[in-house]
């Protein structure tokens, strides 16, 4: 029997409203929230936000397939057949370590590594997005030929990265596809990214789950939270500042995401 926590709930409220509003992934917020205010071991945080992502994204590529067919479903399996081969080849190494404090440390030092790399993507994404389209319309077509490897090549960087650490299959995956494919409409690389992540987060998560650091108290209280949480956030996020919000965000993830890897 679960217990529900309220301050759990509180928090998964209000991560989920940063999301909403910001459109940042909930890991890159959550698991860093789980390990530093509520003290939670990196591996069981790891573990609780991947099953916790997986639930929460569901709803949105309900949207984004149901009402504006807008997933690439063709991209979310070379995606896929990267990143879910990864995830269970990652997990499998896990579970041989016989230390868990090895463990700890490789799934520490990777939430280092993620986060500072989605405070660069954050940070720069908007500049990236304009290279690549100016890019794009002086030589056309120039990632036709290896657009099927690159984005395999991706899905696997993006599995190993996830299981390790739940970050990156938002930001890091949008930048990547913004990059990929510079013609592909930006409610598309969004929905895209949103399907990849599902099945992902889930492999990732049930693995987690098996080797036993996952807080079920826990990841129901969060999802009791957010739910509420990215729906008012989504509702306000036409009245902030991108050119506000952005840079802070990118500014706090970047010092976090230092101070996990020294």
């Amino acid at each position: 029997m679960f217990l529900i926590n309220p301050f759990y709930i509180v928090s998964g409220l209000g991560v989920g409203f940063l999301v909403g509003l910001t459109g940042v992934g909930g890991g890159s917020l959550m698991t860093p929230l789980l390990v530093f205010l509520f003290g939670f071991t990196p591996t069981t945080a790891v573990g609780t936000d991947l099953l916790f992502a997986a639930i929460t994204k569901m709803g949105g590529v309900w949207v984004h397939h149901g009402q504006h067919r807008s997933v690439n479903w063709k991209v979310v399996g070379l995606l896929g057949s990267g990143s879910i081969p990864m995830a269970l080849a990652t997990i499998f190494v896990l579970k041989q370590v016989e230390s868990k404090a090895a463990i700890t440390g490789v799934i520490t030092h990777s939430l280092g590594v993620a986060l500072i790399l989605t405070a660069l993507a954050l940070a720069f994404r908007n500049r990236l997005m304009k290279a690549s389209l100016e890019s794009d319309s002086h030589h056309a077509g120039r990632f036709d030929r290896w657009q099927v490897p690159a984005t395999i090549l991706t899905g696997m960087i993006l599995g190993v990265l996830v299981t390790l650490s739940s970050i990156g299959a938002g930001a890091l995956g949008t930048v990547a596809l913004v990059f990929l494919y510079p013609r592909m409409p930006t409610v598309s690389i969004v929905g895209t990214d949103l399907a990849h992540a599902i099945p992902l987060t889930a492999v990732a998560g049930l693995g987690h789950l098996h080797m036993g650091n996952v807080d079920g108290q826990l990841l129901l209280s969060l999802l009791i939270g957010s739910l509420p949480g990215i729906w008012l956030g989504s509702h306000l996020s036409a009245r902030v500042p991108e050119y506000v919000l952005r840079p802070a965000l990118a500014s706090m993830l970047l010092l976090i995401g230092v101070k996990f890897v020294w």
